[in-house]
């Protein structure tokens, strides 16, 4: 019967116990857990649910719908050859040969109609493709190679930091980079939609640096991320895909990651502050969230701000950074004989049109051909001219 009472003496003497022993039994709780790491390529996240990862889903759609009207607008039976087309028996979505487009896509001048970058179109001050380029792609490797990285970084990256800050992040990466690539494109259509995965990629850097003692698999994430970057990157020197919004990006997503990924430690909460007003620990933890690291957060911000305002000036201004570079050029493509990397200013064919057909010679080799067709446009016979003379 003694025993009884002090045992429930105790009981009461530790339910009763100030909330200040409570509080140190947290501090200590946070102690311990500082001292762990969590996986960055944590896909089974209990903090986060599969909910919160719509804006990388929706970005996703959005490409599969632009490319698929990009197609259907390119029509390659009627405007080129109906023998020549890749897999013609899809019909109106067949590619372009891949003579005329190494990656399995549409032809230049669909390219140009739907919105990409192209030197001689800025100057004539259609500033809204810097909108637009960011979300087409040159062909359907491209397409598959660039939405796996977007799909497989972006999720996780919006299972760790919550979907407005990456949305915030793939938007500005993908206008970042097309203002960058519109100083350096040529006379031939640029798309930059890897432009917003390298931003994906910086912040994943950038995260990685702030909070590296506190992830497991930190080289792991270094592989993936280096694999992601040298794949796209190379996919780059090939027609139609451009490097330097990669660049763009890459640089955009990095400064932005210090300024809004935020220590992933300070988002789980023990058991004992979940509640609301519990302790007012919860709104504290938020608040130093908040303030976290405030010198390297306002120095990225104002490096991310200089190269947007920068970067619009100097493309309001029509400037083209190839004239003092001569070769970077090849960065964003390396000439080939199957393709060309920039459009000659005089029309490099002779075109002769009969009743039904289009007979288009080239001057440099003698090669022609005939298109069974006439109502070819300019831009259009420039496509196939390249065909005929690379």
């Amino acid at each position: 019967m003694a025993e009884t009472t002090a045992t429930k003496d105790q009981l009461s003497l530790e339910i009763r116990s100030s909330p200040k022993s409570i509080i140190k039994s947290t501090k200590q709780w946070d102690e311990s857990f500082q001292e762990q790491t969590i996986s960055f390529f944590n896909f089974c996240s209990r903090r986060k649910k599969k909910s919160n990862t719509w804006i990388i889903s929706l970005f996703v759609v959005l490409h599969l719908v632009v490319f698929a009207t990009t197609m259907i607008v390119n029509d390659c039976p009627r405007n080129s050859s109906h023998g020549r087309c890749v897999i013609r028996s899809i019909g109106r979505v067949s590619f372009q040969p891949l003579t005329e487009n190494p990656l399995l896509g549409p032809s230049s001048s669909t390219l140009d109609e739907m919105g990409a970058l192209r030197r001689k179109l800025l100057v004539k001050h259609e500033i809204w493709r810097l909108v637009t380029s960011p979300w087409l792609h040159a062909g359907m490797f491209s397409l598959i190679i660039n939405l796996s990285g977007v799909i497989f970084i972006g999720l996780q990256l919006e299972r760790e930091f919550g979907s407005l800050r990456i949305g915030m992040i793939y938007l500005c990466s993908g206008f970042t980079g097309s203002l960058v690539s519109a100083l350096f494109v040529q006379d031939i259509p640029e798309v930059g939609s890897s432009g917003a995965l390298f931003g994906l990629l910086g912040a994943m850097l950038s995260g990685l640096i702030r909070n590296w003692k506190f992830y497991s698999d930190k080289f792991t994430a270094l592989v993936v991320l280096c694999l992601a970057a040298t794949i796209n990157f190379s996919l780059g020197v090939l027609p139609h895909v451009d490097n330097f919004s990669n660049v763009g990006g890459f640089v955009s997503g990095f400064l932005l990651g210090f300024v809004l990924f935020f220590d992933p430690r300070l988002v789980q909460v023990p058991l004992n502050k979940k509640g609301l007003f519990e302790y007012k620990e919860k709104s504290s933890m938020n608040f130093k969230q908040k303030l976290d690291k405030p010198v390297l957060r306002s120095i990225s911000l104002v490096l991310f701000a200089l190269l947007v305002a920068g970067s619009v000036v100097a493309v309001l201004h029509g400037e083209n950074l190839n004239n003092q570079c001569s070769w970077c050029h090849y960065v964003n493509c390396i000439p080939s004989k199957r393709w060309s990397c920039n459009v000659k200013a005089s029309l490099p064919c002779e075109v002769r049109k009969t009743a039904n057909q289009s007979i288009l010679t080239c001057k440099s080799n003698g090669k022609y051909r005939v298109y069974t067709f006439t109502n070819l446009s300019e831009a259009r016979i420039r496509d196939l001219c390249s065909e005929i003379c690379y």
